[in-house]
């Protein structure tokens, strides 16, 4: 358990990285590309958060935890 609460910190300093350079980019391909990576990480942090409460692997091994995020529309 104490490894996975390392990753979750681990998980939680690139989210603030991700973040932080998103804001600071000047492009916007870099902004997006932050930001999604940004979401990602929120997703698995949050998964391991749920393992962490619960003491369990079932709920971070379910199905719905699998399920892909829906695709944004791109900017026209």
């Amino acid at each position: 358990m104490e490894d996975i609460k390392a990753h979750l910190e681990k998980l939680k300093t690139q989210i603030a990285e991700c973040e932080m350079i998103r804001d600071l980019a000047t492009s916007r391909a870099k902004r997006e590309t932050f930001a999604k990576m940004a979401e990602h990480f929120k997703v698995l942090a949050e998964q391991l958060e749920m393992v962490v409460r619960t003491g369990s692997m079932s709920a971070f091994l379910s199905d719905d935890a699998h399920q892909p995020t829906p695709k944004e529309e791109p900017d026209p």
